[in-house]
């Protein structure tokens, strides 16, 4: 397996925990995690439901605050980014792909993924195209006119991939990508964010529970109860 120089860690967690509720109604969600994952590296982090895989993308996001422990986005404390600042993160450094899509109803394919470009200060031209070459890679363009009601579940998941990359966000947080797709379509998913990992030199982080998807990744976590319990590190 490949090392990374810690110069080029994008995301490091310390001794991170996270506790829902209090008293006797507490829920501990992640217990005492430490990882990192840097620039041009794909880092899986296999688990069944319920181990606190999406709780630990969400606190990586700055979605959620740790209970303890420290967590470090790009090369900053998260807790010393304004809220201001991670909400600019979130929208230009950070791609997600979440299990339930969220694409915009009222949207097309196209201005789907072209709305993160739009905020990046895009013209609309410059969007279209880049919009479109991206759907062509991931065999979608001839949706570009269409509305997310009637794309199937795979079809959405690959309009998400493609508005998670489309800003050259420097980290990608993907949360089971594979789930909604047939094994052919799931591997050519996985196999565009290795290449997207490698070529941009982006740090992509998968969370899933499909061992199919192993022989992609540079390092591999495995989770369990909210512990990490096995690394191949």
């Amino acid at each position: 397996m490949k090392t990374f120089e810690n110069n080029s860690r994008v995301v490091e967690l310390t001794d991170v925990s996270k506790i829902f509720g209090s008293n006797e109604h507490k829920t501990s969600a992640i217990k005492h995690v430490s990882l990192h994952a840097s620039s041009g590296e794909l880092l899986l982090l296999l688990g069944p439901s319920g181990s606190g895989k999406t709780t630990l993308l969400t606190l990586i996001a700055g979605l959620l605050e740790p209970t303890s422990g420290t967590i470090s986005l790009f090369g900053r404390n998260i807790e010393s980014y304004s809220a201001k600042e991670l909400q600019e993160i979130r929208a230009l450094r950070i791609g997600f792909v979440f299990q339930t899509f969220l694409l915009i109803d009222s949207l097309t394919v196209a201005e789907n993924v072209g709305i993160v470009l739009r905020f990046a200060g895009k013209t609309k031209k410059e969007s279209r195209r880049q919009v479109i070459r991206l759907l062509r890679q991931l065999h979608i363009d001839h949706l570009a006119n269409t509305f997310p009601q009637t794309l199937s579940q795979g079809e959405k998941q690959r309009v998400a991939v493609a508005r998670a990359i489309a800003n050259g966000a420097e980290l990608i947080i993907a949360d089971e990508p594979t789930g909604s797709l047939e094994s052919k379509q799931g591997f050519e998913i996985i196999q565009l964010l290795k290449t997207y990992s490698k070529e941009e030199k982006r740090c992509v982080i998968i969370v899933s529970h499909d061992l199919r998807i192993t022989e992609f990744a540079d390092r591999i976590l495995r989770m369990e109860d909210g512990k990490l319990i096995q690394s191949n590190e």
